[in-house]
């Protein structure tokens, strides 16, 4: 491991997380095994207890991703921090450490499709409720939504693919007077462009799969804590963490690892426990190349993607577009206050035409490819009202952000005026 928490962002994404000592390999090694030697069992039984750090078995942790994730955590500048398998592996485990059957979350309603899908359906099966709001209501609206039984707000910094930016203050201030955590998914902005710790956030997460992969050769997903909430505070709205975990030797995690280690040791030693959903060594492996990038795509991303939303906004077929990187966009300022560097190279637009307009123009692309996936060094397109919002309704859709002749695209690192020119032609057969 390594610490490198003094060091500026573009040395953690090139040499955080791991440190090789002498003759030890200088990339991170790939411990690519299911399961870790022992001499004794009592040394493998201080494990079990809690009592000492280390390895048993990969379905809970293994070296390759841990060294992973502790250069995430120090890109984010939180305390702890653990892989999980993928984004929606990594949104569930924050949500659910920490709120059960009963329980009760405030959510933004223009998060990602599969996230929303993840919350209104399946965890609702599970006995916990969301209500879903207006990112930018006003602040009495927002404090109206929380119920007693209310025990996260979760929100995207970069909502996919509304774009909306999310007032992070606004909703920590919230969060925060009802005695909460507010769990931001950072997966658009990444920690290069927007540090959520610093604006109040307390709990990160990501889809690694996007910009920090970056290359889209593997799925993976990452939470991080800020180490900042004070769960004892609260014992009673978060037992999980405060009392007794019989089904951990009776370990109260907020006791035994403080506020910095509390909230991952749990959701490893527990959620990662029962469900599994590890990300392999492969995978991590693959990450951390693309970390190691990460401060240098970045811009690039952001660079393309102005300069698209720049050629289509005074395009006489286009009849919006949604860049918070733009003068003029509805979250330019907002976005000039969290991201001051830039915020993604994601770009949603729609067409005059409508929705056959919108599925015309995508037939007609050339260099950008069809893809479900985002935020990839290869420039690709979707249609996300046939695609990953299609098991919205229209209301559900509109709440959401998203019109049925909206188009998302997500700017590679090709040249600029190659994907104009792709955009270009491809309108001329609207």
């Amino acid at each position: 491991m390594s610490d490198y928490s003094h060091y500026n962002i573009s040395t953690k994404c090139v040499q955080g997380g791991y440190t090789p000592g002498n003759g030890e390999p200088r990339q991170i090694p790939i411990i690519q095994s299911t399961t870790f030697k022992y001499a004794t069992s009592e040394e493998m039984g201080k494990l079990f207890d809690l009592e000492e750090s280390g390895y048993f078995y990969t379905r809970l942790q293994n070296p390759t991703n841990d060294m992973v994730a502790a250069k995430i955590c120090e890109l984010e500048g939180g305390t702890a921090a653990m892989l999980t398998s993928s984004g929606q592996a990594a949104n569930f485990y924050a949500i659910f450490n920490i709120a059960t059957c009963g329980d009760h979350v405030v959510a933004s309603s223009t998060i990602y499709g599969g996230t929303y899908n993840l919350f209104h359906v399946t965890m609702q099966k599970m006995g916990i409720s969301f209500t879903f709001v207006d990112p930018d209501c006003t602040e009495e609206e927002l404090n109206e939504a929380f119920q007693p039984n209310t025990k996260a707000v979760f929100g995207e910094t970069i909502a996919n693919p509304a774009l909306t930016v999310l007032d992070i203050e606004k909703f920590a201030r919230a969060a925060h007077a009802h005695g909460v955590p507010l769990i931001l998914d950072n997966t658009f902005a990444t920690p290069v462009n927007c540090r959520p710790f610093e604006w109040g956030c307390d709990i990160v997460t990501h889809s690694t799969t996007k910009y920090m992969d970056g290359h889209g050769a593997g799925v993976g997903g990452c939470i991080v804590d800020s180490g900042r909430f004070n769960w004892l505070a609260y014992k009673d709205k978060f037992p999980g963490l405060t009392t007794p975990d019989d089904s951990y030797h009776g370990v109260t995690y907020a006791e035994k690892f403080g506020l910095e280690g509390a909230f991952i040791t749990k959701c490893t030693a527990q959620l990662m426990r029962d469900f599994g959903s590890i990300q392999s060594p492969q995978n991590a492996f693959l990450l951390n190349l693309g970390l190691e990038s990460l401060h240098v795509r970045i811009p690039r991303h952001c660079e393309n993607g102005l300069a698209v939303a720049s050629f289509l906004k005074d395009h006489p077929k286009v009849s919006f577009v949604i860049y918070p990187g733009l003068e003029g966009d509805k979250y330019y300022e907002l976005a000039r206050k969290y991201m001051p560097n830039g915020t993604c190279g994601v770009v949603s637009f729609g067409f005059a035409g409508g929705r056959t307009a919108a599925e015309t123009f995508m037939k007609h692309l050339r260099l950008a490819a069809i893809e479900t996936h985002v935020a990839d060094a290869r420039t690709c397109c979707l249609h996300p009202a046939s695609a990953t919002h299609r098991q919205m309704n229209d209301q559900e859709l509109a709440a959401a952000g998203i019109t049925p002749d909206l188009v998302r695209m997500s700017c590679g690192l090709e040249d600029a005026q190659d994907l104009i020119a792709d955009i270009r032609q491809a309108l001329e057969q609207v």
